[in-house]
C-alpha cells in the first residue's frame, strides 16, 4: 500500500513558475512508476508527465514538452513536477498517481494509488 500526497499548487500568473511535489508513504515508492494528472474544470482528467522508476524515462503530453519537467528522488520518496511558463490553460486540479505501468503512461488505468490533488490556477 502506498500513501500519495501533493503539495505546491497555489495561484501563479501566466509565465510564472510552480513545483509540485508528491510525497510517498508505505511501501517503497521506487517501486512504482509515478504519473502526473490533471482535471481542469468541466473536463476529464488526463495525463501530463510520467516516469519511469529509476527516473532514467520521462514522458509528456504534448502540451506540456518544453515548459514541465517531471523528476524523482527515491531517497526522499518523493517525484515532483516543474511547471515553468504556465498557461491560463494549465489551470486545474493535478494528481500524482503510482502504479506499476508497463509502457502506457499515459492510461489512468495503469495506476494503482492516487493522491488527493493540488489545485493550480493560472491567472492571465
Amino acid at each position: 500500500q502506498v500513501q500519495l500526497v501533493e503539495s505546491g499548487g497555489g495561484l501563479v500568473q501566466a509565465g510564472g513558475s510552480l513545483r509540485l511535489s508528491c510525497a510517498a508513504s508505505g511501501r517503497t515508492s521506487s517501486s512504482y512508476a509515478v504519473g502526473w494528472f490533471r482535471r481542469a474544470p468541466g473536463k476529464e482528467r488526463r495525463f501530463v508527465a510520467g516516469i519511469t522508476r529509476s527516473g532514467a524515462r520521462t514522458y509528456y503530453t504534448e502540451s506540456v514538452k518544453g515548459r514541465f519537467t517531471i523528476s524523482r528522488d527515491n531517497a526522499k520518496n518523493t517525484v515532483y513536477l516543474q511547471m515553468n511558463s504556465l498557461k491560463p490553460e494549465d489551470t486545474a486540479v493535478y494528481y500524482c498517481a503510482a502504479g506499476y505501468v508497463s509502457t502506457a503512461y499515459a492510461s489512468s488505468d495503469e495506476y494503482d494509488y492516487w493522491g488527493q490533488g493540488t489545485q493550480v490556477t493560472v491567472s492571465s
